[in-house]
């Protein structure tokens, strides 16, 4: 994104603009540190009058960006990554709990949020920093106001958060489209009331915010090429997926699996394990990209390493799966995961489903088929130290299908930010029951693509679809 001039094109803005821009270009470098700035040419320069010019840079000072003197000058200084870590771990932990009790009272009522994205995407695109950093402003304070909580409130203010997320824009630019896009899921949870949720998303953009602060601190050479490197870990992570020349008996299957970005948190496995059976993996990690991809991998790693040992209960597997991954990632970083142990013999599936979009069983029948839901049977994993899993089955007959997917399918957005949903991708199951998995997949990706009409991926998108064949009975 490029930065229009720092001084031009004030006339006709908004006051709070102006101050934004100020914070800006002080963060910036448009000034050096060090350097004396004279209060008067600075109200001058950006329309600020003497109050809100001795109101801005006092705002200013409390965060070490200035130091005021008496003769109507300031000096710049250093602002300090260290503060504004600090800072912004604080505020990660504000938000959260925002984000959790709000929900109660914008359930049903986030049109003003979604306003709010549309409108910092709009300023993204016109490489408006200034109404970019207003309206993200504006997003949160909606939230924090409707936590109905003044201990939040004034811890916020005392922070100088504001100020903060208007001098951090400068530093995220080349990141400001996921930022703004990160908004949306939060604003989808809170409009479904779903508290816990919407939390976990707030604290994981925040901390998000803070990774792109800490990079465009050490943006050095070296660390320029490290991330070359990291482009080339597509072709690595794609080593962690299985090999397309695995054959399942009286099982023929396809997947599809395409990340939002060059990698991403998106999982499924298919493992070959004792007596005949086979385990059948889909997860979805928190979050997208680098991070997530990584947390894939260690989930991945875990869950072989369990399955791959004698057990006797789905519902320990996963349990001990969970502990592997909570103490091994950060806090506040979880993946959804079904797991499945299926016998070719009796064509019979035992599961987990941790919290994932639940998997389809279409059976046909008459010209259209029956779909069958596997729900969830506990939370995802990673969320909690020690949580309850629950196991179920499912009897297969011949010629059912079973299509499992990540939610990078069902939250594909169009123009109109309508998500195509569990309905959508019910309703055409129903007529799919007799193509092969490689028919079904195209024929969802064509829908979506056609529903998406040209808005860009946002999510992973995994697939994996199965259908049951004879020939195993016992």
């Amino acid at each position: 994104m490029q930065e229009n001039d720092g001084i031009a094109g004030l006339s006709g803005q908004p006051k709070g603009r102006r101050r934004a821009r100020l914070a800006r270009e002080l963060f910036s470098g448009v000034y050096r540190s060090g350097q004396v700035l004279d209060l008067r040419e600075i109200g001058e320069r950006y329309e600020l009058d003497e109050d809100s010019l001795l109101n801005a840079f006092g705002d200013l000072e409390s965060i070490g960006v200035v130091k005021l003197s008496g003769n109507h000058s300031a000096t710049v200084l250093s602002p300090s990554l260290k503060e504004m870590k600090e800072a912004y771990e604080m505020r990660a932990s504000l938000e959260e709990i925002a984000g959790r009790t709000a929900a109660a009272f914008l359930e049903g009522n986030t049109a003003e949020l979604r306003g709010e994205v549309d409108a910092m995407l709009a300023a993204v695109r016109s490489d408006d920093l200034d109404a970019y950093a207003e309206h993200d402003i504006k997003f949160h304070r909606i939230i924090l106001e409707a936590s109905q909580n003044g201990v939040l409130r004034r811890v916020w203010d005392t922070l100088a958060i504001d100020l903060r997320m208007r001098a951090a824009i400068p530093k995220v630019t080349r990141d400001l489209y996921d930022s703004a896009e990160s908004h949306r899921p939060i604003a989808n949870a809170l409009e479904e009331g779903r508290g816990r949720e919407a939390g976990l998303l707030l604290r994981n953009h925040v901390e998000t915010i803070l990774e792109y602060l800490k990079r465009s601190e050490s943006d050095s050479g070296l660390q320029r090429a490290f991330r070359r490197d990291l482009e080339d870990a597509k072709a690595v992570q794609q080593a962690f997926f299985p090999p397309q020349t695995i054959s399942i008996p009286c099982l023929s299957y396809e997947t599809f699996y395409q990340p939002a970005r060059g990698i991403g948190g998106d999982y499924y496995d298919l493992l070959s394990l004792q007596r005949g059976r086979w385990g059948i993996a889909i997860g979805d990690v928190s979050g997208k990209g680098i991070g997530a991809a990584l947390i894939m991998a260690s989930l991945q790693a875990s869950l072989k390493f369990q399955a791959l040992k004698p057990h006797l209960k789905l519902s320990t597997l996963i349990g001990d799966v969970n502990e592997l991954v909570y103490e091994s990632s950060p806090k506040n970083i979880f993946a959804t995961l079904f797991y499945a142990e299926y016998e070719p013999a009796k064509r019979m599936l035992n599961y987990v489903n941790a919290g994932h979009n639940p998997p389809l069983v279409l059976r046909p029948e008459d010209g259209s088929c029956e779909i069958f839901r596997l729900p969830s049977t506990g939370i995802p994993v990673g969320i909690s130290a020690d949580p309850q899993f629950a196991s179920a089955a499912f009897q297969f007959e011949i010629d059912d299908v079973l299509v499992a997917y990540t939610d990078g399918i069902t939250e594909a957005e169009n123009r109109q930010h309508e998500l195509w949903g569990q309905q959508r991708l019910e309703g055409l199951l129903k007529s799919c029951s007799r193509k092969s998995p490689k028919e079904i997949i195209k024929t969802i990706l064509d829908q979506v693509s056609t529903f998406a009409n040209g808005q860009p991926q946002r999510d992973d998108v995994t697939l994996l679809v199965m259908r049951v064949q004879g020939g195993c009975d016992d």
